[in-house]
């Protein structure tokens, strides 16, 4: 007879504390500007419950991920331009508050504003506006995208009215909406050389970046704007402890955060004490997967161990062993990808935050949480396993818990258990937040120890390869019991007073 396999004890270390972790969330690139300008309302806000509701069904399941971080396009002009914009996909061109003159129109990016808003009402607490080009008419050649990839698309002349446009962006959609950008990220993957014609971009050098955001910083404190400025979204998480192969476009922590460096930008008034990256790219092998976050947390001990890390943006691009980035694939097994990227993230680069790509994407891809056909009018929309794994943390991990240590009774490291159950941990006052990752294809028996004597009951919650099995709660236990994780599965555990 088979012997039966040892139940997994997972323990918690509840006096050895990490990162505070203040938020999950998503962008709302490209495809929101036209779901929330011209689709139904009845699907505009099934969708927007499915990103931003904290409510539960009535067997207690959750209704949807409760993001508590929304991204909002900052336009740079390029579908006023048409054709002319150059960029190929409609989809992939974006409006701007700012006319020719000088002037603004608010009702642009109506859709947007839409989905903000609806973010604001559902109780998100945490906003970021994020920029891709300047506008159209600060760019050197009059593009949404850079002529030669060697440098920032805007005239050196045009910084001052470039952060002033970021000044009055803030403003004005706090008077349209009543939300108050907490961040401005006015730089994206600014590594690489974003030439014609796929979307938005532009290239910047370190050098460029100082001198702009000094100018943002100017800004802002003219204006009064508490937005704090969020650099440096790098294209890859290595960009921020080395050089690679993008002379002055690398090495960012040291560069902008290191008082010895000559792009020491730590002390201006306005700049957010962190460091954005996205993970993109650094998720395969196993080896280069933990080296990376390893390195990067280094980086951050040596320069300023008070900076944060917050992961940015993140979908399956690449193609591995083990998945490809091409092709919707609403089951288990991508979600089963990304939260070991989420668990990764969160345990070996202590991320305060983490943030997905596109929240909503109409596109043949890896890269959306829900899914809607290609159609800017209307149509359907999808949901993903993906956008159920991401809510498994972002529904679950309260702003402001704090990340604390956990062990196996397997006795493997963090590292180690990456190919197996992934476990990590969360707490405030009132909740411990425990998140369970099955990645094996056999089930698997857990308990978990060491539980703080003030906690008495636990809630349980499941995504499993079931079609309809997504966030579902499927018991309330005592703190003792033993649980089974099925196969490929994620499962969180609530545990409260």
């Amino acid at each position: 007879m088979a012997q039966k396999e040892p139940v997994l004890e997972i323990t918690l270390h509840t006096n050895k504390t990490f990162q505070t972790i203040h938020n999950f969330g998503a962008s709302d690139a490209w495809s929101i500007q036209a779901v929330g300008k011209y689709w139904s309302e009845d699907v505009k806000n099934k969708i927007a419950s499915l990103l931003f509701s904290t409510s539960n069904k009535p067997d207690g399941s959750p209704e949807g991920i409760g993001l508590t971080a929304w991204r909002f396009n900052i336009g740079a002009g390029s579908t006023e331009q048409g054709e002319d914009s150059q960029i190929l996909t409609e989809w992939r061109r974006s409006e701007s508050f700012l006319n020719a003159d000088g002037t603004y129109n608010w009702n642009k990016q109506s859709g947007e504003l839409w989905f903000l808003n609806e973010a604001k009402k559902r109780g998100v607490k945490t906003f970021v506006g994020f920029v891709n080009s300047p506008p159209v008419f600060y760019t050197k050649n009059g593009k949404a995208f850079s002529e030669d990839g060697l440098s920032a698309n805007i005239k050196s002349e045009n910084y001052k009215k470039f952060a002033d446009f970021l000044s009055e962006v803030v403003k004005g959609v706090k008077i349209e909406t009543g939300v108050d950008f907490d961040y401005i990220s006015p730089f994206n993957e600014p590594q690489w050389d974003w030439k014609c014609c796929k979307q938005e971009g532009s290239p910047w050098n370190n050098d460029e970046i100082v001198e702009a955001t000094k100018a943002i910083d100017a800004s802002f404190n003219t204006h009064n704007i508490s937005a704090k400025i969020e650099i440096t979204e790098a294209g890859h998480l290595d960009f921020l402890y080395s050089e690679k192969n993008r002379p002055n476009r690398g090495n960012q922590i040291a560069y902008f955060f290191d008082k010895n460096s000559p792009g020491y930008i730590g002390d201006l008034k306005s700049i957010a004490k962190k460091i954005a990256g996205h993970s993109y790219f650094s998720t395969w092998d196993l080896e280069t997967l933990k080296n990376t976050r390893h390195l990067l947390s280094k980086e951050i001990q040596k320069v300023d161990p008070s900076l944060e890390f917050w992961m940015s943006e993140y979908c399956i691009l690449e193609d591995n062993d083990i998945i490809k980035g091409g092709g919707r694939d609403l089951g288990i097994d991508p979600a089963m990808y990304i939260a070991r990227v989420i668990h990764s993230d969160l345990v070996l680069a202590n991320a305060s935050a983490w943030h997905w790509w596109l929240a909503v994407s109409p596109y043949d891809f890896k890269d959306g949480l829900i899914y809607i056909d290609d159609n800017k009018f209307g149509g359907n929309y999808y949901e993903s396993k993906m956008l159920w794994a991401l809510g498994h943390y972002s529904r679950f991990i309260k702003p402001e818990m704090i990340r604390i240590g956990t062990s196996h009774s397997d006795k493997k490291s963090l590292e180690e258990a990456l190919e197996g159950v992934l476990q990590s941990a969360y707490m405030n006052e009132d909740e411990v937040v425990v998140i369970l990752v099955n990645q094996l294809d056999t089930s698997k028996d857990i308990k978990i120890s060491r539980i703080p004597k003030e906690f008495k009951a636990m809630e349980v919650y499941q995504t499993t390869n079931t079609t309809d099995v997504n966030l579902k709660k499927v018991s309330v236990l005592g703190i003792k019991e033993v649980m089974t994780l099925p196969k490929k599965s994620l499962t969180t555990c609530v545990l409260k007073r």
